[in-house]
Formats: structure tokens, C-alpha cells, sequence
């Protein structure tokens, strides 16, 4: 029902899949494309899709609208090989803004005078 809308939407959230490597990204959707589409209104407008390596990690079967993402983004092989990078979230808002974050856990950067003192001690 909602998939032909999702693949409108796909290259542009492939390419803010990618930049939310350097932060948190705003989609701005067409309210009416998906009020003209079907019944969302009764269940709500709003979810949270987590991605981690590639899978979706939470359960989204109670919204169309999020599980029709899901595959459009998991079938789709460019979206899928950015997705099994890390882990993500894809967040809808009652405004029918999507959210992409990117939450893969980053490294603890060692301060480098621990790494000079260690090397020093060898």
C-alpha cells in the first residue's frame, strides 16, 4: 500500500543514510501522499524503524507504514549496503518528518599522551 511512495522517497534517504555518519538528518515527507495512499490516520502517523547490520532490530509489524519502509530499504541493494555499516534509526513524526540517525557506537579515542607514555615504556 504504502511501498510505491517509499520508493519515491529511497535515493533521498539512501543519500541521508550516508551523511548521518556527521549527524542527525530531516526529511521533510508530502503529508498528502500518504493520507491519499491509506487508513494511518486511525493508526497514527508515527514509528521508529532500528536498523543494526543490516536487519531491522525492533518490532514494527504493528504499522504498515513502517514495515513498508523497511522492505523498500532492505530490498533495495545500495540502501541495504549502507544500512549493514552500523546501526541506524529511521524516526517518523507526526509532522511527517523522517529522522535518520546513525547510532553505531564510536570508538573511545585514547588521549595521546597515554599513547606517546606507552610507547615510550616499551
Amino acid at each position: 500500500m504504502y511501498t510505491y511512495i517509499w520508493n519515491k522517497y529511497l535515493p533521498v534517504i539512501r543519500i541521508l543514510l550516508k551523511k548521518s555518519a556527521t549527524g542527525d538528518q530531516l526529511l521533510s515527507l508530502n503529508r498528502e501522499d500518504f493520507e491519499r495512499a491509506g487508513t494511518g490516520r486511525k493508526a497514527g502517523y508515527k514509528f521508529v524503524i532500528a536498523y543494526t547490520d543490516g536487519k531491522v532490530s525492533n518490532v514494527i509489524s504493528g504499522s504498515d507504514l513502517a514495515s513498508h519502509l523497511a522492505s523498500a530499504m532492505l530490498e533495495d541493494a545500495a540502501t541495504k549496503a549502507v544500512l549493514m555499516t552500523g546501526q541506524f534509526e529511521v524516526i517518523l513524526n507526526t509532522k511527517f518528518q523522517l529522522t535518520i540517525k546513525n547510532t553505531t557506537p564510536q570508538p573511545v579515542a585514547t588521549p595521546v599522551e597515554e599513547v606517546v607514555a606507552s610507547v615510550e615504556a616499551e
